[in-house]
């Protein structure tokens, strides 16, 4: 997922500024992606074996930046309640049009015009996640063309 996120094509629609805090928004976003796709097809102490590590990679970034712990842990919290409510605006995804769903991605980026382009790549990114085992991503031997 990481690799996703430093997708440039779709870095360059979301901003201008290439910051530690824009990119970890689009693992986020990613990463809510991912995890509303297995949910329900995967066990749940698996998945949050996941979770929890996902965001201990987060935290051990953030203390290689050199971040203090005051600091990490002030940004951790925002992140995570970043990230729930990234989940909470994605659950009913397939049931919102375009323009919400751009409504959606512009409430945490000032979007630039390309909100459909962006829309759309989040749709392929679920089609392709629906077609793609969760143990390809675990595994690294997934082609992140979609």
């Amino acid at each position: 997922m990481v690799k996703l996120s430093r997708n440039k094509n779709l870095f360059s629609f979301f901003t201008d500024k290439d910051t530690f805090s824009d990119r970890i928004l689009i693992l986020l976003f990613h990463f809510a992606f991912f995890l509303r796709q297995y949910k329900n097809n995967t066990d749940k102490d698996y998945l949050q074996k996941f979770y929890d590590y996902f965001f201990r990679q987060i935290e051990l970034s953030l203390r290689e930046i050199g971040y203090g712990d005051v600091s990490i842990n002030k940004k951790m919290k925002d992140y995570v309640n970043i990230f729930y409510s990234i989940l909470d605006k994605i659950n009913d995804w397939n049931n919102l049009d375009n323009i919400q769903k751009g409504e959606i991605l512009s409430f945490y980026y000032k979007l630039k015009d390309n909100h459909l382009k962006i829309v759309n790549y989040f749709n392929n990114f679920e089609i392709y996640l629906s077609k793609t085992s969760l143990k390809s991503f675990t595994k690294s031997v997934i082609n992140y063309r979609f």
